[in-house]
């Protein structure tokens, strides 16, 4: 029985381990602190890939308790799409599934009637992925715990391992047929121009050896 606690122990400190390494290694979540200006708009943004949930919450921070200043809040996607609005607010939060990879850009502003109130900021707290998801919702539906509970959640965390390397591969792979089509561009407008170069010399040498000639130079 002592030796049966005793595995079980181990077990659960390898995979306490194992997620901390994947916790650690893979980009679920954030919380950033943003100070507004007076006047303009402040933004964070994350380039986050297709088919993610992504959930934020954000409250504003001022030093003045007693009148707190309200904020407008604008989500957008990479296509300008606008996926979250709020205006004339203290906090507030947003939930979303990505329909396209690339650049996700929150964007804070002070209301008008607050502009000119000093040391105003907003917390976020920006989760995607794995980090987004409701675990405890998770183990109450399907009835686990304990060591399996984290074996879920380490299963989870591969797959997102595995998800984000597919998704890099694909950029590089992007990346790398863009670079190949410019250094192609380039090779070619460089012999252009090494031709357009060659013949307008040799015109030059025609028309100045007629030149010449007219005039009985040579």
């Amino acid at each position: 029985m002592k030796s049966t606690h005793v595995h079980r122990e181990t077990i659960f400190r390898a995979l306490s381990v194992v997620l901390l390494w994947v916790w650690t290694t893979v980009p679920v979540g954030e919380a950033v602190w943003l100070s507004l200006p007076e006047s303009g708009t402040k933004c964070v943004s994350e380039e986050i890939q297709n088919n993610v949930v992504v959930l934020g919450d954000y409250v504003v921070i001022s030093e003045d308790h007693a009148h707190v200043p309200t904020i407008s809040v604008k989500v957008t996607s990479p296509y300008g799409s606008n996926l979250h609005h709020q205006e004339n607010v203290t906090h507030g939060q947003f939930a979303f599934t990505t329909q396209e990879a690339g650049n996700y850009v929150a964007c804070f502003w002070l209301e008008s009637h607050a502009a000119g109130r000093k040391d105003v900021s907003v917390n976020i707290d920006w989760k995607t992925g794995i980090a987004a998801k409701d675990w405890e919702s998770v183990a109450r539906k399907e009835k686990i715990e304990g060591v399996e509970l984290e074996l879920r959640k380490l299963e989870g965390a591969v797959e997102a391992i595995h998800e984000n390397l597919i998704y890099l591969k694909s950029r590089e792979a992007e990346m790398r047929a863009m670079s190949e089509t410019t250094n192609a561009r380039v090779a070619w407008f460089s012999i252009m121009s090494l031709a357009i170069c060659i013949v307008v010399s040799a015109l030059q040498v025609l028309y100045l050896k007629r030149f010449f000639q007219k005039k009985k130079l040579i």
